[in-house]
């Protein structure tokens, strides 16, 4: 039936109407944090391009990961901060690596076990070139290795599958990534240890504010070579179901509010759980709009993390994790 008869305005008179009959809900344990972990003690250093966000010392993040379990957050994603690198990212799978001993440290904090604790399996961070995989060069020329990669990625979820994280998530985008840490893992007897992919994984020009704050640049060249092309959405299914087939119990888009059509459409057509990274450049773009009083702060905050949600994704990790679970407390 049509107008007059049909008033869709009905449902939309009040508050309480509004939320009774609302499609799409967002709560905070449905929130990742994302904290950069690096070393030394009682260090709290402010990222210049992100607002609000710091590079921590471990007791910090220990701190930080307190009021993140206090506010109902559902957890971290911890990306560590090295002191030294090399070629080879070494510090990516040492026992005594930076992420490694922050996860000990969280792992020992009682109040602490309502987060999940997820840890960011890659090179980038570790390695002198900053490439997600070890660099063959020949004269001016440089090829980022896949196959002997492998090897590397494997040993970083097993250690830090065996410091405490709950969850290991690859971010690389090396070729076969999910079955060489499946089979890594399992033969460490961390069997019940899942493995979040970064299925899809775009080479996107939002990264920028987290290559300040992970120092993750690479020292030349890009890493179009194995991050996705933004064009591609068909592709990007091929991604996800090939990481699906090697073992891959968990889902996760990067960017989100760029890619929209991926969170969709990877929803429409796979069944496992499903996440969506609202990345460092999302972020720091509504910040400069709020600073600059073009935005309202909390309203576009809270639409631009539902509108990833509508679009099919069961968690967001999110810089605005703790200041959205305050609004939504």
């Amino acid at each position: 039936m049509n107008f007059p008869v049909t008033r869709m305005r009905r449902l939309r008179k009040s508050e309480a109407m509004r939320s009774l009959v609302r499609e799409t809900h967002l709560r905070p344990s449905q929130l990742i944090d994302g904290i950069f972990i690096c070393e030394g003690e009682g260090i709290r250093g402010p990222v210049s391009s992100m607002p609000g966000v710091f590079n921590l010392s471990i007791d910090e993040a220990v701190k930080e990961a307190e009021e993140c379990a206090r506010l109902g957050i559902g957890g971290l994603l911890l990306f560590g901060i090295p002191d030294a690198k090399d070629e080879r990212g070494t510090g990516a799978y040492a026992t005594d690596g930076i992420t490694q001993r922050a996860l000990r440290a969280l792992k020992q904090n009682r109040a602490l076990d309502s987060l999940i604790l997820i840890a960011d399996v890659c090179l980038c961070e570790y390695t002198s070139h900053g490439h997600c995989g070890l660099v063959a060069r020949d004269g001016d020329h440089y090829t980022i290795q896949n196959d002997e990669s492998l090897d590397l990625l494997a040993k970083t979820a097993v250690s830090l599958a065996e410091a405490g994280a709950d969850i290991v998530a690859p971010s690389d985008m090396m070729d076969g990534r999910i079955a060489a840490m499946r089979e890594a893992m399992d033969d460490a007897g961390q069997h019940d240890t899942p493995i979040m992919s970064y299925a899809a994984k775009f080479a996107s020009a939002f990264y920028g504010p987290f290559r300040e704050a992970a120092g993750s640049a690479p020292q030349f060249g890009d890493r179009r070579s194995y991050q996705m092309d933004g064009a591609n959405l068909r592709e990007a299914m091929r991604e996800i179901e090939l990481d699906i087939q090697e073992g891959a119990d968990m889902l996760l888009m990067k960017p989100a509010g760029p890619y929209l059509d991926v969170i969709r459409e990877a929803r429409t057509r796979f069944d496992l759980p499903l996440g969506a990274y609202q990345v460092s450049g999302e972020y720091a773009m509504l910040h400069a709009a709020f600073e600059r009083g073009w935005l309202d702060r909390d309203r576009a905050m809270l639409e631009s993390l539902q509108s990833i949600r509508r679009a099919g994704a069961d968690f967001i990790i999110t810089y605005f994790a703790k200041d959205a679970a305050k609004l939504l407390g």
